[in-house]
């Protein structure tokens, strides 16, 4: 009885013992694959975390490429509408920041990869200089240079960087798709790696229900360790299933709060297209206002000055030649705010040739003294040791002039203005858009009240100015702006509140001989030419006032006009007329221009003098198309026309005298 029971006694602790291995190794063996199937399950959350990185860079530089694309292809219509519809324009605008804000994400999101990185700041760069060709053709559209727009949007499209971003985009999308791969790999890895342990654990329950046949004790034991286990692991289910909801329901708010924030987005981006076109519209009355203001006192002279002169005319005369005087003063005035107009628009004609800053300025100095007053006293500092540049002189003139007068407005209590000129030369983007090369430079400075930061950044702004309503049209700034610009040229303003302002003009440096070039005879320029008499000249004009008044005056003159109301009919006159010896032309006529009816008259009359004569000329580019002839301004004098046709006969005579008139001040 007792051995039995110590043979009992013993086989329970031998069970006992069993059991309580089976229990460690079970236990242990738990422990190992919940271990690894946690291992895997991480593993296999890496990776499609990884996946998921590259679907969102491979989606990043496509959705670029597209944005791009829209950018490029709203610039080409707004390029070839010629700045006539804003909307690609804008479209331009919003695509190409879109696409900067896409890049700036592909950056952030492949730092991690030094291989995608490198390639996405290549990007980048290409992003950055083929912005900055794009915008440089839509700047000259915003300008009204269409010609210069077109011709810089096709370099833009014929540019290295043209083809750069597709290729980039294809090395990036290939590194991804590549690395795509191996992550793919890498999750089948891991799922096997599950099915495994599915396998291993399937197997270490058979083992645990075979021994648990022989140990009942030990087999319930089991059979409860793995009821727990089963429960735990459910619990672990139920909770993977919770984070899962909780997460889409995150990510479901936060793409609602990415919709509101594009909704704001566009809502401020449509404020702030209404508020550009208020501050638009406010500018434009502001102009319209100033040029009113100016012109009604102008007329308020000439009007004036010939009632005046018409009634001493009715009394006997007695005055009336200072009033036709004073009312041909406001003509003067007017027809000299309108040649500012025109050369803010770019719609004058530029006439370069070879000026000596230093010469001009020296020239101008009685000018400017009377134009500044007694308060500011003016000094003159020239270094330029006689470096030329090729520019049209009456524009440059009234240049300083402008900022002279800017100069003397900003010094209330009087003070010091100084025109100093000196030589430079520049590196390639040194100041704005300057290239490479020597230039000359003509500042103008003043010891006034300078400018705050904020109205230092709007000067050059059309419209923009400072000065109350009616005292100022805010064109002075940028008239010089855009003068400079056509003549190749650059400007730079320097300004510190109560400490004065210096603008400085940087102009290339012309290297060429000095050559002949196009007269320009305003009122007052006087010709040394001797003046020649009853000259056939064909007149071209189709305004038949202007055409009866300049007939009229070449009659008085003693010359013999023939008027051509009509284009059309100038080879017919001049067949008819074989003395015609000038051709006094306009240049903006329905139908053909003047320079267009030149070049078809040149190859019957190789030999007859041309004058042309113009108040407006349009896109025509008076460099080129005028051909070396002399041109007269609209409104001129009779002295002026006197002299000009003087000149343009004695041009056509071999006088040394043609060609050297210059554009006057």
């Amino acid at each position: 009885m007792n051995s039995g029971l110590e043979v009992e006694r013993g086989s329970i602790s031998l069970r006992r013992a069993m059991a309580i291995a089976l229990a460690l190794f079970a236990a242990i063996g738990l422990i190992a694959l919940t271990v690894f199937v946690t291992n895997s399950n991480r593993q296999r959350d890496d990776a499609l975390a990884a996946q998921r990185k590259s679907f969102e860079i491979i989606i990043l530089v496509r959705s670029l490429e597209t944005q791009m694309n829209r950018a490029e292809t709203a610039l080409g219509r707004y390029v070839m509408a010629g700045g006539e519809a804003e909307n690609p324009g804008l479209l331009f605008v919003d695509e190409w920041r879109r696409a900067g804000l896409s890049i700036a994400r592909l950056r952030e999101v492949t730092r991690d990869d030094e291989a995608q990185a490198a390639l996405a700041a290549r990007l980048q760069s290409i992003y950055r200089e083929r912005g900055q060709l794009l915008s440089t053709a839509a700047l000259h559209i915003r300008y009204d240079q269409k010609m210069q727009g077109l011709r810089a949007y096709y370099d833009a499209s014929q540019h290295a960087t043209a083809n750069g971003v597709p290729g980039v985009v294809d090395l990036i999308v290939r590194n991804e798709n590549r690395l795509l791969d191996q992550r793919i790999r890498a999750a089948s890895q891991t799922l096997e790696q599950t099915n495994q342990a599915a396998k291993l654990l399937l197997a270490f329950a058979v083992v645990i229900l075979t021994v648990s046949a022989a140990l009942g004790f030990s087999a319930i034991q089991s059979l409860a360790e793995r009821r727990a286990a089963r429960k735990d692991a459910d619990e672990v289910a139920r909770r993977a299933q919770e984070l899962e909801e909780a997460v889409a329901e995150r990510t479901l708010e936060l793409r609602q709060a990415n919709e509101a924030l594009r909704a704001e987005a566009n809502e401020r981006e449509a404020a702030e297209s209404q508020l550009r076109q208020a501050q638009k519209m406010d500018a434009v009355g502001q102009l319209t206002g100033g040029i009113a203001h100016d012109f009604n006192n102008m007329l308020a002279v000439v009007i004036g000055g010939l009632e005046l002169a018409k009634r001493r005319i009715a009394d006997g005369g007695k005055d009336a030649a200072r009033h036709i005087d004073n009312a041909m003063e406001g003509a003067s005035r007017a027809a000299a705010l309108t040649r500012r107009l025109l050369a803010f628009a770019r719609a004058e004609p530029l006439l370069p040739e070879p000026v000596s800053p230093d010469t001009l300025i020296e020239g101008m100095a009685d000018l400017l003294d009377r134009t500044i007053g007694e308060r500011i006293k003016v000094r003159t500092e020239l270094a330029a040791d006689e470096c030329k540049v090729w520019v049209d002189r009456h524009q440059l003139e009234n240049a300083l002039l402008n900022l002279a007068v800017n100069a003397r407005d900003a010094m209330e209590n009087g003070g010091t203005l100084t025109v100093s000129t000196g030589s430079r030369r520049l590196a390639d983007g040194e100041i704005g858009g300057a290239p490479a090369g020597d230039y000359v430079t003509i500042s103008v400075s003043d010891t006034g009240c300078g400018m705050e930061p904020q109205v230092l950044d709007r000067v050059f702004e059309p419209f923009f100015t400072t000065k109350p309503v009616g005292k100022g049209t805010g064109l002075g700034l940028s008239q010089i702006f855009g003068f400079v610009r056509q003549s190749q040229g650059e400007i730079a303003i320097e300004s510190e509140p109560g400490r004065g302002t210096t603008v400085t003009v940087l102009l290339p440096r012309h290297m060429g001989a000095d050559q002949a070039v196009h007269a320009d005879l305003p009122v007052g320029r006087l010709v040394q030419a001797q003046p020649e008499r009853s000259a056939a000249i064909l007149v071209v004009e189709d305004d038949p006032r202007v055409l009866n008044a300049t007939v009229e005056a070449l009659t008085e003159l003693g010359h013999r006009p023939i008027a051509c109301p009509s284009p059309d009919r100038a080879l017919e006159l001049l067949a008819r007329n074989a003395d015609v010896r000038l051709i006094l032309t306009d240049v903006v006529m329905p139908g053909i221009t003047g320079p267009e009816l030149i070049a078809s008259i040149r190859p019957v009359r190789p030999d007859v003098a041309v004058l042309f004569v113009t108040g407006y000329a349009g896109e025509i580019d008076g460099a080129a198309a005028f051909a070396g002839h002399d041109v007269l301004r609209k409104p001129f004098t009779m002295n002026a026309l006197a002299h000009a046709v003087d000149a343009a006969l004695a041009k056509s005579s071999g006088s040394p005298l043609g060609g050297a008139t210059a554009a006057a001040a």
